[in-house]
């Protein structure tokens, strides 16, 4: 009993294999769809290449030779105006630059850049501008302090004072000695003397005279004027440090400058130049100096110095170019193209 229920519940092998027809018609109609696919869009990939390089084809095949000519025609302009319209940037930027032997980068630079210094040793007391600040030839912008080289020259005044009386005095004897002499009352010898003193005060008072003009000078000096038209590019210093005109060595010394200043009107152009184009350049040379910053503005320029040694390192040679007007738009230390033109 139990064996023919076992049998009733066992799975023949037949119904265990799965159906392959199914399978089989699920393959075919993928390749279908992908063969469908790709015939419909070689077609269109193909008209679009013909569209691109030769033009708009024929609309009618059955017009024979003369759409085909009409084609050909189509074609032809088709094609002219394809040529026209692509070459056209090429052809104004060809006549932009047509006028150039070479195409170099460099950096706007100051002409002369001035870093105002001490003479001597000193304190900053005041200082009157911060960078950026505009200043003229002559105007006061810093003040070290003064009180020493004041008492010396105050000291150097009383030797002066006291140098000049001593002339005077002398002076008056010498000329009652003289007055003595012409009665006979004094011998050559008392004239002699009296003389020599009187020299030798007046050497006395034009040692004193040299002392204060040296004590007026280091007061004059504490009083720091810019030596030019300019703009305060940076500034080194601040009020109560030391300050000293030159560096003994190591980092950690007094500073040695207290201003840097330039003129923004005179500007230039640094460019390390490639030995092979170095034929192409000689002195003043017509220039076209484009900022990067601003590429819609371009200066005239010329070229003002060649390095007389090269880079032989890089291979280059500095050149210079003279930047003619500049205005606000030409910011020193960043880049700009220059193009050298045709002589």
């Amino acid at each position: 009993m139990n064996t023919e229920k076992l049998k009733a519940l066992q799975i023949s092998p037949e119904a265990k294999r799965r159906p392959q027809r199914a399978f089989w018609g699920i393959i075919v109609l993928v390749l279908f769809v992908l063969l469908g696919t790709v015939a419909f869009i070689k077609p269109w990939a193909k008209d679009k290449r013909e569209l691109t390089g030769t033009g708009v084809a024929a609309a009618d095949n059955a017009s024979g030779q003369t759409t085909t000519a009409t084609s050909s025609s189509t074609t032809s302009s088709s094609g002219t105006a394809g040529t026209q319209n692509s070459t056209a940037p090429s052809h104004a930027a060809a006549s932009a630059n047509n006028d150039s032997v070479l195409t170099v980068n460099g950096y706007i630079i100051n002409r002369e850049r001035i870093e105002i210094s001490p003479r001597f040793l000193g304190v900053v007391k005041w200082i009157g501008v911060k960078k950026g600040d505009p200043v003229t030839n002559g105007q006061v912008v810093v003040q070290l302090d003064d009180a020493e080289y004041r008492a010396r020259m105050l000291q150097a005044q009383g030797q002066l004072d006291s140098a000049r009386a001593d002339v005077e005095r002398d002076r008056l004897n010498y000329e009652r000695i003289t007055n003595l002499i012409s009665r006979a009352v004094e011998s050559k010898q008392a004239d002699d003397n009296a003389r020599l003193a009187l020299e030798a005060d007046r050497a006395t008072l034009q040692a004193a005279q040299g002392n204060y003009d040296l004590a007026k000078t280091y007061v004059d000096w504490c009083v720091i004027r810019s030596p030019i038209n300019g703009v305060v590019l940076e500034k080194l210093v601040n009020p109560d440090e030391l300050v000293m005109p030159q560096s003994f060595g190591g980092g950690r010394g007094p500073s040695t400058a207290l201003l840097a200043v330039a003129d923004l009107s005179d500007l230039q152009v640094e460019i390390d130049v490639n030995e092979a184009d170095l034929s192409k350049i000689s002195l003043n040379q017509k220039c076209r100096v484009c900022p990067e910053a601003y590429p819609d503005k371009t200066y005239n320029g010329y070229v003002a110095e060649i390095a007389p040694e090269a880079d032989r390192a890089k291979g280059t040679l500095q050149i210079k170019v003279q930047i003619v007007s500049p205005d606000k738009f030409l910011t020193p230390q960043l880049t700009a193209k220059v193009d050298f033109l045709k002589q």
